[in-house]
C-alpha cells in the first residue's frame, strides 16, 4: 500500500487526476492525503467534490479555511463572495450528502506509526502534539453536532483573539483554534497571530516569524504535512516540514507526494487550474 499527499485542490480537478494516473494509484490499496482547501476559485469545485466523495473509503482529509467557507455559505447563501466558485455546490441537488460528509472530516490527522501530522495551515508553537490534537477535536465535535454546528459556523469569521488562552470560552475559543489550523502563516513565539501577511517566508513582520521556523515550537522532531501557503512554492528547509501548496489554482502546479519517500510529483496548470503539463519535482 502507498500513501500519498496531495497540496491545495481548491477544485482543479484534471490536475489531481492527471496525477493519481501517473503514479497508478489504487483506490482498492492505496491511499490518499488531502491538505484541505478541497474547492473553490478552480474550474470543478463540485466535480472535485463528488469525485472525492466516491472514493471516500481511500482518503484522509482534513478541512481548510475554503471548506469551512462552504458549510458556513451552504447554511447562509449571502456569505458567498464574489470570487467565490461555490454556488454551484450549494444548489446541486446531492449537496446535502457531500456537506455532511464534509462537515465530518478532521482539522488534524496524526499518523502514529509514522510520527506524522496532516493539517491545513499549521501547528502553532506553542502547542505540544498532544494539545494541538485535544484542540482540534474541540472544532470537530462542534461541527458535527447539530446544536453546536450553527453558532460555530455563524461565529467562526474574525482574526480576534489573535492568541490562545487556556481560558477560552465558547465561539471564541473555537474561532482561534480554527485560524491556528486553517489560517496560520505567521505568528510569535508565543503564539500571536498575524493573519494580513500572504507572501514568502521572508515577509514576516517584526517579532513573527513563520511558524515552522519558531525555534521554540514544541513539535519540534515531529513530521508536519500541510499546504494554504502557495506563496511557498512548496519550498520549506525546516527538516520534517513539507509544504505542499504550490499554487495549482494561481498557475502554478498541483503537487503529490509519496508520503513515505518523500518522492514528489507535480502537474503544471493554468491560470484557470487547467492542466498545462506533467513536471519533476517541484
Amino acid at each position: 500500500m502507498a500513501v500519498y499527499a496531495a497540496g491545495d485542490l481548491q477544485g482543479c480537478l484534471q490536475p489531481l487526476k492527471c496525477l493519481l494516473e501517473k503514479v497508478r494509484f489504487d483506490p482498492a490499496h492505496d491511499r490518499l492525503w488531502l491538505v484541505g482547501d478541497l474547492v473553490n476559485r478552480g474550474p470543478e469545485s463540485l466535480e472535485t467534490l463528488r469525485f472525492l466523495y466516491g472514493m471516500r473509503e481511500s482518503l484522509v482529509c482534513v478541512l481548510g479555511n475554503h471548506d469551512l467557507h462552504l458549510l458556513a455559505a451552504g447554511r447562509n447563501i449571502e456569505r458567498l463572495k464574489k470570487s467565490d466558485t461555490l454556488r454551484e455546490i450549494i444548489e446541486a441537488p446531492d449537496a446535502p450528502v457531500l456537506l455532511d460528509w464534509l462537515r465530518r472530516q478532521k482539522l488534524m490527522h496524526y499518523d502514529e506509526q509514522r510520527d506524522m501530522a496532516l493539517v491545513h495551515a499549521g501547528i502553532p508553537p506553542q502547542w505540544s502534539l498532544k494539545k494541538a490534537l485535544r484542540c482540534a477535536e474541540e472544532v470537530e465535535q462542534a461541527l458535527r453536532d447539530d446544536n453546536l454546528f450553527p453558532p460555530f459556523l455563524d461565529g467562526m469569521y474574525g482574526n480576534e483573539p489573535a492568541k490562545w488562552h487556556n481560558d477560552l470560552t465558547g465561539v471564541e475559543r473555537l474561532r482561534v483554534i480554527t485560524n491556528y489550523f486553517t489560517r496560520m502563516r505567521f505568528c510569535t513565539p508565543e503564539g500571536k497571530l498575524d493573519l494580513k501577511g500572504k507572501e514568502g517566508a521572508d515577509t514576516a513582520p517584526p517579532g513573527y516569524a513563520p511558524w515552522f521556523k519558531i525555534r521554540e515550537r514544541k513539535t519540534r522532531g515531529l513530521k508536519i504535512i500541510f499546504g494554504h501557503w502557495a506563496a511557498l512554492e512548496g519550498k520549506c528547509a525546516e527538516p520534517g516540514i513539507f509544504a505542499l501548496d504550490t499554487g495549482c489554482v494561481w498557475g502554478g502546479a498541483m503537487t503529490l507526494m509519496n508520503v513515505d519517500t518523500g518522492e514528489r510529483h507535480g502537474c503544471a496548470c493554468d491560470e484557470h487550474g487547467n492542466i498545462r503539463g506533467s513536471i519533476g519535482q517541484p
